[in-house]
Parts: C-alpha cells; sequence; structure tokens
C-alpha cells in the first residue's frame, strides 16, 4: 500500500487502495466473504502500477525526483554505509550544512563520502539551505577529496540539489571560482571518483562534485543544465510547459543513459525510492562496488586518461 502522498499521475492507483481498504474493512467488520471481490480490485490495482510505472513521462519522473519523502544524501550514507564520521568546515569561511561529508565504510571499503543534503520540513530546510550549496560546501568537499586522495580512499558523490545557492552573499564569496576550481582538481584527483545523481542534479550545483570516473543515476533522479520549469520560462514564456521542457531535454536517467552521459541507471523499488529506502539504498551499494571494483582495476594513469577522454567525448555528434 502507498505510504506517502500520491502525485497528481499517481491519484488512481490511490483510490484502487482506498477501495481494497474499505473493502477489507467491510469483509472484517460484518464477518462477509469478500475475497473474490478483494482479489480482483488487488489484480487491477497490479496492472494500473504497472501501466503507469512502466510509462513514465519525464515531467513524472522530476516529480518523483522531487518527493519529499524521497530518500536523502545521509538516508542513503545511513541505510547503504557505516561507520559514517562526519568532517567539518572549509577553512576559509565555515561549515555549510547543505554539504554534509566525511570518512565512511562501504562494505568493506574505506572511503570518503559526500553530498548535498535537503530538509524535509523547514527548520531543516534552513539549516540545509533546500540542498543548494554555498561556496564554503564546494570548497569543504575539495578539502575532503584532497583527504581522500593522501590516504588512497575513493571518493563517492551524492548529489541532489536545484542548483548552487545564488544569493549576493555567495557571490561575493565567489561561488564561480569554487565550483571550477573543483572541476579541475576532480579531473586531476589520483583516486578513484564515483558520483552518483540521487535526485534532482541541477546546473553547475551538481556538476561541481560530479566530475567522475563513473556517473550513476537513481531511476527516477534528472540532471540537466536547467530546470524544466526555467527552459519553458526562456522558449515558451511560460512555466506551465515545463512537462514539454523536460521531454525536449532528455533529463531523465534512461535518456541520459541511452546519450552515453551517464554510466549506470540505479534502479529504484517500483513507484520511485520514496517507498523503500532500505532497498533503494541496497541498490545504490550494489552499483557503486560493483564499479568501484572495475575502476580501482586500472592504474592511476589509466584512470585519470579514461576520466580526462570520457568528459572530452561528451558533445561529440555523428552525422549519418
Amino acid at each position: 500500500m502507498m505510504s506517502t502522498k500520491p502525485l497528481e499521475f499517481e491519484q488512481p492507483i490511490a483510490e484502487l487502495e482506498a477501495e481494497i481498504q474499505k473493502l477489507q474493512a467491510k469483509s472484517s467488520s460484518q464477518d462477509i466473504d469478500m475475497s473474490e471481490q478483494i482479489a480482483s480490485m488487488e489484480e487491477k490495482l497490479r496492472q494500473t502500477r504497472d501501466e503507469i510505472y512502466n510509462n513514465l513521462t519525464p515531467w513524472q519522473r522530476v516529480q518523483i525526483a522531487r518527493h519529499t519523502n524521497r530518500p536523502f544524501m545521509l538516508d542513503y550514507v545511513v541505510h547503504g554505509f557505516e561507520d559514517f564520521c562526519e568532517l567539518h568546515g572549509d577553512r576559509h569561511i565555515g561549515d555549510d550544512h547543505s554539504m554534509p561529508g566525511g570518512f565512511a565504510r562501504l562494505g568493506d571499503q574505506r572511503v570518503v563520502v559526500l553530498g548535498h543534503q535537503k530538509g524535509r520540513d523547514t527548520k531543516e530546510n534552513l539549516k540545509r539551505n533546500f540542498g543548494s550549496a554555498h561556496p564554503e560546501g564546494y570548497r569543504k568537499s575539495l578539502r575532503l577529496m584532497k583527504i581522500a586522495e593522501r590516504f588512497g580512499l575513493p571518493v563517492i558523490t551524492l548529489i541532489d540539489t536545484p542548483g548552487a545557492f545564488p544569493g549576493i552573499g555567495a557571490e561575493e564569496r565567489n561561488i564561480a571560482e569554487a565550483i571550477a576550481f573543483n572541476l579541475r582538481e576532480m579531473a586531476l584527483l589520483k583516486v578513484p571518483i564515483l558520483a552518483c545523481v540521487l535526485g534532482e542534479g541541477g546546473s553547475g550545483g551538481a556538476l561541481g562534485i560530479g566530475v567522475a570516473d563513473r556517473v550513476l543515476m537513481m531511476e527516477n533522479a534528472y540532471y540537466s543544465v536547467i530546470s524544466p520549469e526555467g527552459c519553458a520560462a526562456i522558449l515558451w514564456k511560460h512555466r506551465k510547459h515545463a512537462p514539454e521542457a523536460a521531454e525536449a531535454m532528455k533529463i531523465a536517467a534512461p535518456d541520459l543513459g541511452k546519450l552515453g552521459l551517464i554510466d549506470e541507471v540505479v534502479l529504484e523499488p517500483k513507484g520511485g525510492a520514496h517507498h523503500d529506502h532500505v532497498q533503494s539504498a541496497e541498490n545504490l551499494k550494489v552499483s557503486l562496488l560493483k564499479q568501484l571494483k572495475e575502476i580501482q582495476a586500472l592504474s592511476t594513469e589509466e584512470m585519470i586518461q579514461q576520466r580526462y577522454d570520457k568528459y572530452r567525448k561528451y558533445g561529440e555528434w555523428q552525422g549519418e
């Protein structure tokens, strides 16, 4: 049964679940055998779920990626990693709570894990700045990556942001430079880097921790230079055209996989990761360990060269 608030396109599923609950309650309270009717409704529910979730549009995937009950970065750390020890501060300005990170263990492998963290209520969202990192967040993330390099530990970045924070303070502290510096340094880092887009992968805010040997995406995440609403406002002059923008930009994980811009789509439980945090984290853990094993088979020189070649190929066009 759906335990979270249904999205608009999930209403047929929610209505069938409500009908089944009514039948079960009636059968129990009045001691009537309604097993045949319940079984019929459950089969209809299964078919409806398959029809909806097997044919999700890019815009529907964006809605799932933004679901407030979706697991965030620290949820994946809790369920997929062990012995997490958070480190704080960028040693310049302060500590950015929207970009936590530290030492952890993934299976038998010691790693450094970092990423964007959103909040589920007003208080936590204010603390986490809605997952939009400041310059000190990116500088902290690079400091942690350099620590990882010093100790020979793989780096895992978990991306989930609508974009870097665009405020005046962030501009004054040079957020563009902080992100650009990360891009260069991550391209040259001498340890394996794995990145996974958990939900939203928005613009340079995502790319600031997204240069990696392998880029993964959760099945219902999106990765884009601009939000569908932003694109719609520019091209169609109205945000109501966001669904068309999402389709045109090919921002969903299945499309990006076909285009060769990501390396693996990590499957989610039916209906989205918010229905089962533990299973989602386990799926990601399996994928990360598989990809990490492949990268660790390379020499440092081969790894860095492949990372460089990977990004040089982006944007290549082959005519017929």
